[in-house]
């Protein structure tokens, strides 16, 4: 009878154990979220991840309409409700930017107040994952750029500064942005970039995801600098030329897999982008997009544009 007890005793004692260092449930919260911000006469993009720091701290990242990924300190998770503020990047103010929201049914919907103190509100719903089951088929080659004319291509705004001349893209001044009229999912892309000294731009896949394009030669890798991803992926060398000369960029997007070899050097190798960049045209990442280059921050030419989508 005692051995029986005994028995009884230590099943009880393993039991009880098992159950109190069991997983704790993750807050819903946790996760990647694409963001619709509804500003009345326009509709803007927004992204946001939480993470689980420790025991029951949340912290994340929010990406705005513009600049990058900026890091969120505590994110507020209560009965369904979310809350959190960080400090404002480029706007020139001291106005915080807050975040509320309601966790209901698998989507988020509140109001941000962004840095400029205008209050607008959003719906949030999970990003998707992007898994690709199988490798690619890649298809035919497609000149996007024609070095005679912006046949196929159209600007983000309605005036147009873009200009061809002798086989080069260009854009003389900052203006709009311009992209292709045809979307892709995954795909190759060759393309060729000169800036003058000081200048600024970038090239967008699925018009969501910036590689930065800027002159910085002579400085150290970066995410914000040439070759990043930008705010996300830093490369693993500086591979920019000088201002003035042609920067090479082979890009393959599989997925949310990319790889980007610049001036013949591979600097990011497979590599995961987590979410959309600022200045990207939607947060819909489960659909296919333009290539989108970026004519706002100054003067850049471009020619040579060749995508090889996946069939």
């Amino acid at each position: 009878m005692r051995k029986i007890l005994s028995l009884l005793l230590l099943f009880v004692t393993c039991h009880s154990f098992a159950q109190d260092h069991s997983a704790p449930k993750l807050p819903e919260i946790i996760g990647r979220w694409d963001i619709t911000v509804d500003e009345g006469y326009r509709v803007v993009p927004s992204w946001l991840e939480v993470n689980l720091s420790g025991i029951r701290t949340l912290t994340g990242q929010f990406v705005a309409e513009g600049g990058s990924a900026r890091p969120i300190s505590e994110v507020n998770f209560d009965n369904g409700k979310v809350n959190f503020s960080i400090p404002p990047q480029w706007d020139r103010t001291n106005i915080d930017l807050i975040f509320n929201g309601v966790l209901n049914d698998g989507k988020i919907t509140g109001t941000i107040r962004n840095s400029k103190g205008e209050t607008h509100p959003f719906v949030a719903e999970r990003a998707p994952l992007l898994k690709r089951t199988s490798a690619p088929v890649w298809g035919t080659p497609i000149k996007l750029f024609n070095g005679t004319d912006l046949k196929g291509w159209h600007t983000q705004k309605p005036e147009n500064q873009w200009v061809v001349e002798n086989g080069i893209m260009k854009s003389p001044k900052s203006g709009s942005n311009i992209m292709t009229d045809q979307t892709f999912n995954d795909f190759k892309l060759h393309i060729e970039v000169r800036y003058p000294k000081g200048s600024n731009s970038g090239v967008y896949l699925r018009g969501r995801y910036e590689v930065q394009v800027e002159d910085s030669y002579g400085r150290e890798p970066d995410s914000h600098l040439f070759g990043g991803v930008y705010g996300f992926l830093t490369p693993n060398q500086m591979a920019v030329k000088p201002a003035g000369e042609w920067q090479v960029y082979d890009i393959t997007l599989i997925g949310r897999r990319v790889t980007v070899v610049a001036n013949g050097k591979t600097i990011i190798s497979d590599q995961i982008i987590p979410g959309i960049t600022g200045g990207a045209i939607d947060s819909k990442e489960g659909l296919p997009g333009p290539i989108f280059l970026q004519g706002d921050h100054g003067p850049v030419e471009y020619r040579n544009i060749v995508i090889t989508p996946a069939k």
